[in-house]
């Protein structure tokens, strides 16, 4: 990915006052089993979000989150030399996923190759997403999925 880049540009994705979302956040070291620390969170996260927001989660909605939040904290642990955080926000018709990573390197995305070992994280992340941006930023790097609910 470039300086900063997106796909599929959304302006109905961007960030709200956290006055009218719903926000956790969690700081990971790279421990064993912290893949599925981070999917515990998110989980926890949806239960909270349908329960207090009254979100409607498609039929994918779970799956999608839980593997987007693996891949992109499978990519800060591979690729950053520190701790990197992980920070939920939605509301009742949005979910975003926030990675902050050390690294100051933006995640390359490959052309789809089924021969290619390895490589595919990113490529799976923009399949699920309604949009993401990468960026640097002074800590490293913010790499932001955006996912639209049901209405």
């Amino acid at each position: 990915m470039n300086e900063q880049a997106t796909s599929r540009p959304d302006e109905t994705c961007q960030g709200s006052s956290s006055s009218d979302v719903l926000l956790t956040a969690e700081v990971f070291d790279g421990e064993p089993g912290c893949i599925a620390q981070a999917r515990a969170l998110a989980d926890r996260f949806l239960v909270r979000l349908v329960s207090e927001w009254f979100a409607v989660l498609g039929e994918h909605t779970r799956s999608d989150l839980m593997l987007a939040v693996s891949e992109l904290i499978t990519n800060a642990d591979r690729y950053s030399h520190g701790p990197y955080l992980l920070e939920l926000e939605g509301n009742a018709r949005r979910i975003s996923v926030t990675v902050y990573d050390t690294s100051t390197s933006l995640p390359v995305l490959h052309s789809p190759d089924p021969g290619r070992l390895g490589g595919h994280g990113m490529e799976i992340v923009v399949a699920l997403c309604d949009r993401l941006t990468a960026e640097r930023v002074p800590v490293g790097k913010r790499i932001r999925a955006d996912f639209q609910l049901s209405t």
